[in-house]
């Protein structure tokens, strides 16, 4: 019997690690570039392409928990969640191409082709998604080393995310030569093999070790019982809706910011590289600040600071480059170590839930990561459209007073004060470092007394 209390290898957190790199390479031309190639390059309309990812974050509210059941319920010898990392790669990565490919339809044949590609690369990104989330949790059963593994996934997350939005557009237009339906598509297609080999290396060399109780007895009743129980989960739940509304919001009004307000459309670019490379300094900071402070407080540490951060970009006058450059950095530092956390914390509920009922839903559990990272960026997304019709705002236009004040609110004011609301519900959460301690020791000694008695009976048969 492996240890549940596991220091990981260097070699295991990296190639953990890679398969958000792996994620990223597909989720991040879908979350900068979908709309942009609906509505320039494959043609239909702003509102066909607003509806269908609608509908998308609509079905997420289903798939999402059904992805999280199905996980908890299977068994394999690869565990419960690294088979779909196995089984899922390929579907990942051709359905990546198959969105960003523009076959020669009508204007209906177009939207329904667009509505099934997208609808179908949502639901496999929740099947692959969802059970890599959860696997980080079964590696382990030390907290802090969670914490760290974490680090390491969005450490590698965030390269991805630089990659991508460093090289996208740069291949596409190498590959396409003018064309950018088939510099898309070609474009995908490298990303999608290089995703599908990243997940390889993440499925050869992670192990599953926590396991559910041995006598707990599959009962979806209960297990959404005790999900709704735990407070907790509850409280990491909202909290992960609103950071992530936050970074949506934040993410495409940047665009209108350096268009309309710095008068630098491509000074974009650098402002979103400087901030990234903030993000992956940051994150290494997570496993050793929680471990003094403890996660919650870290957490609630980094949404004030930051939140003020964000606050504080409103205020230079576009002539001011270097200071928004410097608040971002700040920004984006201090909310580099809470990055890891939610997930962290999200396994810290899991255990929670084993602590107090004796059942262990771990992929129920990370269902609500998966769904509020989607539907933070869909209604985040819509958010940052209705304002900007609010505003008044006029496409390739000289914008009014009321316009630039609205972009510069949604870029700063807006995101910052949602992401401290962050901390007031952190109040509330109840795992401290104290009952982290105290909740894995307990674990720890059930599980030794569970496996002594299974190998006791063993033994008599």
């Amino acid at each position: 019997m492996e240890k549940t209390v596991t220091k990981l290898s260097i070699k295991e957190k990296v190639g953990y690690g890679l398969g958000d790199t792996a994620s990223h390479f597909v989720w991040d031309m879908v979350g900068f570039w979908i709309l942009i190639f609906y509505t320039d390059t494959f043609g239909i309309s702003a509102a066909a392409a607003g509806t269908i990812m609608l509908i998308a974050r609509i079905w997420d509210m289903v798939s999402d928990p059904i992805m999280g059941i199905i996980a908890d319920r299977t068994n394999t010898r690869w565990g419960k969640f690294r088979p779909y990392i196995l089984w899922m790669a390929l579907p990942y990565s051709v359905l990546a191409v198959l969105t960003f490919t523009t076959p020669d339809f009508g204007t209906t044949g177009k939207v329904i082709y667009a509505g099934v590609t997208y609808f179908l690369l949502m639901t496999v990104f929740t099947a692959i998604n969802l059970p890599y989330s959860s696997l980080g949790a079964v590696m382990t059963s030390d907290s802090y080393e969670r914490a760290g593994l974490n680090s390491y996934r969005f450490i590698f997350a965030f390269a991805g995310q630089f990659v991508v939005t460093g090289t996208a557009l740069y291949l596409a237009n190498f590959f396409g030569g003018g064309d950018n339906a088939k510099g898309y598509q070609y474009t995908l297609t490298l990303f999608a093999v290089v995703s599908f080999a990243l997940f390889m290396i993440t499925f050869k060399t992670t192990r599953e070790r926590v396991q559910p109780p041995h006598e707990q007895k599959q009962n979806l009743k209960e297990d959404l019982k005790n999900l709704f129980r735990n407070r907790p989960w509850v409280i990491l739940f909202f909290v992960g809706i609103i950071s992530f509304i936050m970074f949506a919001m934040q993410n495409l009004a940047i665009a209108y910011y350096f268009k309309y307000y710095i008068a630098d459309e491509q000074g974009v670019q650098m402002f979103n590289i400087i901030g990234t490379v903030a993000l992956i300094l940051g994150i290494p900071l997570s496993k050793p600040l929680s471990k003094k402070f403890g996660k919650r407080n870290v957490y609630m540490a980094s949404s004030l600071l930051s939140g003020i951060f964000f606050i504080l970009i409103y205020l230079p006058g576009n002539d001011n480059i270097y200071a928004i450059y410097i608040l971002n950095i700040l920004a984006k530092f201090t909310y580099a170590p809470a990055v890891p956390l939610l997930w962290t914390m999200l396994a810290d509920t899991a255990d929670y839930s084993e602590w107090k009922s004796g059942r262990r839903a771990t992929g129920l559990v990370f269902s609500a990561a998966t769904f509020a990272q989607k539907a933070g960026w869909g209604v985040g997304g819509a958010l940052a459209g209705w304002m900007l019709a609010l505003y008044e705002f006029v496409p390739n236009a000289e914008q009014t007073v009321t316009t630039i004040s609205g972009i510069k609110l949604m870029v700063s004011v807006f995101p910052g004060i949602l992401y401290m609301s962050c901390a007031i519900l952190l109040y509330f959460y109840a795992i401290d470092h104290q009952t982290v301690l105290v909740m894995q020791k307990e674990l720890e000694d059930r599980r030794k007394a569970n496996d002594l008695k299974t190998e006791h009976q063993n033994l008599k048969t």
